[in-house]
C-alpha cells in the first residue's frame, strides 16, 4: 500500500510539474503566487516544484515580481536554453526548424523532397537539414524534437502505419531511429494533426476550444480538436477525409479504393487533370506550361488562374466543392467553433476558399454555420515545425503522460 500511495504521489507530483511548466510556455513568466492562484495549489508547494524543475533545468527563479502589496513574490520562468525541433515531413517538401521553450521559432528552413524516395533517404536529408539549422542557430543541446509524416501514425509505438502514399514507411521505426541520431526524446505524429496543434498554439485558432484542420496538399486530411485536446481516435487515423468516397465511380486513389476526396480534389488529383485538360488542347495557358515544364504542379493552375485562364479557374472550382461537400457533412456532425484550411494548395488563393466556403455554408444547417468562420492558416510551413515542438514540449515537460 506504501509503494502504492508513493506511486500515486509520483504521478501527482510529475502533472503538476507539467501543468506549471505549461503554463510557463503558454502565459510567459509568471510570480510564484500567480502559479500558486492558477494551479490552485499552495505557494509552499509552488515553491518546491520550482526548485525541482531548477534541479531538471527547466525552469529557473527571475528575480522580484511586481508588487501585489505585501511581501513581493518571485518571477519564474522557463529555463532560458531549452531547445525543441521541429520536422514537418510533407509528399513533395519539408520543413526543419528550432524553437526555445516557449514555442518561438528561432530559425527555420525547408527543402524540396519525394516522400517516395522512402524512410531512410527521406530521413537523412530532414536531419541533415535540421543539424544545419541547430549550428547556425547556435543550438548546443535539443531537449527534444517532434516529426510529422503525411500518414496515418501508431501515435504509440512511434511508427507509420499502412501510409497510401509513403512506400516503404509502414512500419518503419520513424521515432526510434530519428532519436537515436538526434540523441533526445522524439515524437512522431500525423502531419495534419501537427500543424493543427501548431495553428491552436500560434495561429487563428488560439483562441478556438473546438476546430477542424483542413490541409490540402498532395493529399488532404483534418486535424480534429476537441475541447482544446487533439483528437486522434482509437487507432490515430481519425480525421482521415481524404478517403471518404464522394463518387462511386471516380477516379483510382493511392489507397487503392476509387472516388476518393483526395482523388478528385488533391494536389496531384488536380495535376492530373489539368495534364489532361492541357493535352486534349482545351487550355492554351496550360498547354503553354506543359511544354515549358514537362508536368504540371497544382501551383501550375494557379498560375493559369492568375492568367485568367477558364479551364484552371473550373478545375479550381471543383476541387473546391468537392471538399466543401465533405466539410459541410463534418460541420453537421461536429459542430466546431472554426474550420482552418491550410496545406499547398491553399497557394491557389481565394478562389479556393470561396468555392469551400460558399458550398460548406450552403450544405450545412444555418445554425451549425450562422457563426462559424473557415480561413485560410496564417501560418504556412511554420505551423508544422511549431506543432512538432509543442508535441515534444508536452513529453518533455510531463515524461510520463501521454502526449495529446
Amino acid at each position: 500500500m506504501g509503494a502504492v500511495r508513493h506511486s500515486l504521489a509520483g504521478r501527482a507530483e510529475t502533472q503538476l510539474q507539467a501543468r506549471l511548466l505549461a503554463r510557463l510556455r503558454d502565459d510567459g513568466p509568471l510570480s510564484k503566487a500567480q502559479l500558486a492562484d492558477r494551479l490552485q495549489v499552495s505557494r509552499t508547494t509552488i515553491g518546491a516544484e520550482v526548485a525541482r524543475l531548477g534541479q531538471l533545468d527547466l525552469a529557473v527563479e527571475a528575480g522580484p515580481a511586481a508588487s501585489r502589496g505585501g511581501r513581493r513574490s518571485t518571477l519564474v520562468d522557463l529555463a532560458p536554453d531549452i531547445r525543441f525541433a521541429g520536422i514537418s515531413i510533407g509528399a513533395t517538401g519539408l520543413s526543419a526548424g528550432v524553437t526555445d521553450g516557449r514555442l518561438t521559432t528561432l530559425l527555420v528552413r525547408h527543402r524540396d523532397c519525394d516522400i517516395r524516395s522512402g524512410p531512410e533517404k527521406v530521413l537523412a536529408l530532414a536531419l541533415e537539414l535540421l543539424r544545419e539549422v541547430v549550428a547556425e542557430a547556435g543550438v548546443v543541446r535539443l531537449a527534444g524534437a517532434g516529426i510529422g509524416v503525411p500518414g496515418p501514425v501508431d501515435f504509440d509505438r512511434g511508427v507509420s502505419v499502412s501510409p497510401p502514399i509513403m512506400p516503404g514507411w509502414d512500419g518503419y521505426p520513424v521515432r526510434d531511429a530519428v532519436s537515436r541520431e538526434l540523441g533526445c526524446p522524439v515524437v512522431l505524429d500525423n502531419d495534419v494533426n501537427v500543424m493543427a496543434v501548431g495553428e491552436q498554439h500560434a495561429g487563428v485558432a488560439r483562441s478556438a476550444r473546438d476546430f477542424l484542420y483542413v490541409k490540402i496538399g498532395t493529399g488532404i486530411g483534418c486535424g480534429i480538436v476537441v475541447d482544446g485536446e487533439l483528437y486522434r481516435g482509437v487507432d490515430g487515423c481519425a480525421g482521415d477525409i481524404g478517403h471518404i468516397r464522394v463518387d462511386d465511380f471516380g477516379p483510382t486513389c493511392a489507397c487503392g479504393n476509387t472516388g476518393c476526396l483526395e482523388a478528385f480534389a488533391g494536389g496531384a488529383a488536380i495535376a492530373r487533370e489539368a495534364t489532361a485538360a492541357a493535352v486534349a488542347g482545351r487550355s492554351e495557358v496550360l498547354a503553354r506550361l506543359l511544354a515549358e515544364r514537362g508536368e504540371l504542379t497544382a501551383a501550375d493552375v494557379g498560375a493559369a488562374v492568375g492568367q485568367g485562364d477558364a479551364v484552371a479557374v473550373q478545375l479550381i472550382r471543383d476541387s473546391g466543392r468537392r471538399v466543401g461537400q465533405v466539410l459541410a457533412s463534418l460541420v453537421s456532425f461536429f459542430n466546431p467553433g472554426l474550420i482552418v484550411i491550410g496545406g499547398g494548395v491553399t497557394a491557389l488563393g481565394h478562389s479556393l476558399l470561396a468555392e469551400i466556403r460558399g458550398v460548406t455554408y450552403r450544405r450545412s444547417l444555418p445554425l451549425a454555420t450562422g457563426s462559424l468562420p473557415i480561413v485560410h492558416s496564417e501560418l504556412g510551413p511554420e505551423g508544422g515545425v511549431i506543432g512538432a515542438a509543442k508535441l515534444i514540449s508536452a513529453a518533455v515537460y510531463a515524461p510520463d503522460a501521454r502526449v495529446g
